[in-house]
């Protein structure tokens, strides 16, 4: 068995995330890499110790270095180049021993994210702007078309002529000639990266957490699991066949013969990148800017006192998960750690008097090895979704499930928007079991999983270029669970998933309640009484008189991108840093008329840089300081429906439609709205034809606050207007959580009102409802409909 990889050394220099990195080809053993902040290093090892010493810092780039790589020599460069894509859109190379670009290479629309060198001065390059270009001397001789998405990955294959694209669309394309020969199909996410194994075969790696083995004639002959996350990164060793990947579960791991042989945890989110050297040492960047440098060789090997720091730094690291539905009481405590794990990288959670620690299974070291702290968070992390991930899918549960005494438990996915006797069945089709425990899992799932409430599905969407904690005010289309990133967008504009707070309204209050859950919320249905008002029996759905508020946020990273895009906006729209860093106490409501004045400011930037602006206003506008300060200006409701207009950017649109639906946690807003009702719900129908799932929930969110509204208010016109929004939308191909918000509010607003019902009759939603119920798979979506039905 090949011995294990051990810390060699730690790199630091780089001030940001380390995005890329490669091997020098002269002199070999060094490390080229390039990070977000700006620049290119080359680090050439020591010869009196194990680490590195930076040799050169390049510079040139106008915005974050997301690839390199190194063109071999040729004639015209005998020492081969130093090539470098950027944010900026452009393609520098270096010769070796320069500090200047001596070719800069301009065509691609949007940030250069993958490189790969061939021979005699050929040049691949992939591209957010989603093609990729063939170079050959510095010049574009083809221009690679047919990705729906950003191209994150590209491959060079020694067979003369084939090239490999991998795509935020979820496809791997093959090229020759400039033509698209195969396109494979397999991956459920975006794809990260590629590696040619050899002459007809390769590898992928994707959002999706799984690696895949591909031949050129299309088959996927293999596909393997390990990682918790997505995969970003993927590297052949210098035998040829073995391999390695790092990805945002904090880990690297080494994969030989086809299994995962060794997890090494990192203490930071983001592995962002992994390379192989010539001698076998694997280096990684990460999203906390440091390079390491792992070995199997004694001789490189760091002392046993850095050995040992480095393992007390990645126990010492807090791993945000979702604790809310962990009993720590049930979790085994220290004693749990006697028992060996089943397989290499397997983890377990100990508790360890009123705290939680994360624990891994080192095959190598026969032992359990902690890799961190678990800690609560708002918003959960499975990147951000607070899911788990089983076989490359999220899931809301992944139950262990014991069949057999004496035998390991069988894994039970389940999501809650899935029926419990299918899960049941599916799970029994899996293991290949008796159809006698049947009812006997779907009852398992009952009782261990939670109800359906609104707001249950998240977005999976990461920005990969801020990890963990990453800023996503928007959307786009090809991302996880549902994140439909457009192609060639900006990823820092996907999806911030919907997660419902807990603020309830007092009992005297006649204002419906903020945030809080319709369904288990104090204005929740609950069977009983002989009120004339009680839902039909049976009905668990509506009315709902709980407003529904789009509250995820990440004030760190929407200060970050704010401070990045106030660089590149005109010298008269900059605003102080520290004006702008100041704003993170806004987000938490500690609101100063300062703070007014710089939000004023930013929202005065152009379309295309003002999405985070937007995003701090639309939580904001929870804030009566903020909500009264812009109700009260003329003019504010045109602001906001200006960017619900067709041709507007999908991420503006978006969170325009958020900021409505957040204005109804205010009377300010609420009466705003309700006087305006007629041409805000005029705008908000142009979005009708919006495609992305996150856009369309919060299109429907604000119908049903309106909706939600008109109902408290008892205005038979207001809820007339309503219900023919809801009724039109309806009619639509729209996400199943969407339609389901459009559902309970065409119920609550029909709900013991006579004439709005006829309202509807009229609207001929019948043949609506029956199509949504015929092809929906949705449980409750099919019991909405159905009630709506009978109605």
């Amino acid at each position: 068995m090949a011995a294990p990889y051990k810390l060699r050394c730690n790199v630091v220099g780089h001030k940001k995330d380390v995005r890329s990195l490669a091997p020098t080809l002269t002199p070999e053993g060094g490390i080229i890499s390039g990070s977000r902040d700006c620049t290119t290093r080359i680090w050439m090892p020591n010869d009196h110790d194990v680490g590195f010493s930076e040799g050169q810092v390049l510079q040139g780039h106008s915005n974050f270095v997301a690839a390199v790589c190194v063109l071999p020599p040729d004639d015209n460069h005998p020492n081969g180049l130093v090539v470098t894509g950027s944010n900026d859109s452009t393609i520098l190379m270096f010769e070796p021993g320069q500090l200047e670009a001596v070719h800069k290479l301009t065509g691609h629309s949007n940030t250069v994210c993958a490189l790969a060198a061939g021979k005699f001065g050929f040049l691949l390059s992939g591209s957010w702007d989603k093609t990729a270009k063939v170079w050959l001397n510095q010049k574009c001789v083809m221009t690679l078309e047919g990705h729906e998405s950003a191209v994150w990955a590209v491959a060079v294959m020694s067979e003369r002529g084939v090239m490999l694209t991998g795509s935020a669309d979820k496809t791997i394309k093959m090229w020759r000639a400039g033509k698209c020969e195969k396109t494979f199909t397999g991956h459920e996410d975006c794809v990260r990266g590629l590696a040619v194994v050899e002459d007809g075969v390769f590898l992928s790696c994707s959002n999706d957490a799984t690696i895949r083995r591909w031949l050129t004639s299309g088959d996927c002959v293999n596909v393997y699991y390990g990682h918790a996350n997505y995969v970003y990164s993927l590297a052949l060793l210098p035998n040829g066949t073995d391999f390695v990947t790092s990805g945002e579960d904090r880990t690297v791991r080494v994969w030989r013969n086809g299994e995962c042989a060794q997890t090494i945890p990192h203490p930071t989110q983001s592995v962002w990148c992994v390379c192989a050297l010539p001698n076998g040492d694997l280096v990684t960047g990460a999203s906390d800017g440091v390079m390491r440098v792992f070995t199997t060789s004694s001789d490189r090997m760091a002392s046993a006192e850095d050995q040992k720091a480095f393992e007390d730094l990645v126990a010492s690291s807090a791993i945000p998960t979702q604790l809310g539905d962990i009993n720590k009481e049930d979790l085994p405590g220290p004693e749990a750690l006697l028992n060996p794990g089943r397989k290499e990288g397997q983890t377990k959670m100990v508790r360890q008097g009123d705290h939680v620690e994360l624990y891994s299974w080192d095959t190598a070291e026969g032992r359990w090895t902690k890799i961190g702290d678990v800690v609560g968070s708002s918003g959960g992390t499975q990147a951000s979704s607070g899911k788990t991930l089983f076989e490359g899918k999220e899931y809301d549960y992944v139950f262990d499930v014991d069949i057999e005494e004496g035998k390991p438990p069988l894994k039970l996915p389940y999501n809650i928007t899935e029926d419990p006797w299918f899960a049941a069945q599916a799970f029994i089709h899996r293991y290949n079991l008796s159809q006698l425990f049947l009812d006997q899992v779907a009852n398992f799932i009952t009782q261990n999983a939670k109800g359906v409430t609104l707001g249950t599905q998240s977005s999976g969407y990461s920005d990969p270029f801020t990890g963990g904690n990453r800023y996503v005010p928007g959307s786009g289309q090809g991302g996880a669970a549902g994140d439909n990133r457009v192609g060639g967008a900006d990823p820092f504009t996907g999806a911030s998933s919907y997660q419902p707070s807990a603020t309830t309204q007092s009992a005297a209050s006649k204002t419906p309640a903020v945030g809080a859950d319709p369904f288990t919320g104090a204005g929740s249905y609950r069977p009983g009484g002989n009120s004339t008002n009680a839902a039909p029996v049976g009905n668990s759905y509506f009315p709902v008189t709980t407003f529904l508020t789009m509250d995820n946020v990440n004030p760190k990273q929407i200060i970050s991108k704010l401070g990045e895009f106030n660089k590149a906006v005109p010298a008269d729209k900059q605003v102080d840093a520290a004006a702008l860093n100041d704003l993170e106490k806004l987000l938490s409501g500690q609101v100063s008329d300062t703070h007014l004045a710089t939000l004023q400011r930013l929202l005065e930037w152009p379309p295309d840089k003002v999405f985070p602006a937007l995003d701090i206003l639309r939580i904001g506008v929870k804030y009566a300081p903020v909500c009264h300060h812009f109700c009260q200006q003329e003019g504010f409701l045109d602001f906001i429906c200006k960017y619900l207009s067709p041709g507007n950017l999908a991420p503006n649109q978006m969170l325009a439609l958020r900021m409505i639906a957040n204005l109804f946690v205010q009377p300010e807003g609420v009466k705003l709205l309700l006087s305006n009702q007629s041409q805000v719900l005029q705008s908000v129908l142009l979005c009708e034809g919006v495609t992305t799932k996150n856009a369309q929930i919060a299109l429907s969110t604000a119908i049903i606050n309106f909706s939600i509204a008109a109902t408290a208010g008892k205005n038979f016109d207001q809820k007339s207007e309503c219900a023919a929004a809801a009724a039109q939308l309806l009619k639509k191909e729209f996400d199943s959580e969407a339609v389901f918000r459009l559902l309970v509010a065409l119920g609550t607003l029909v709900h013991g009102d006579e004439g709005c019902l006829g309202v509807v009759q009229s609207l001929d939603v019948a043949p609506a409802l029956t199509k949504i119920r015929e092809k929906s798979d949705l449980n409750k979506v099919i019991e909405c409909a159905d009630l709506l039905l009978k109605l």
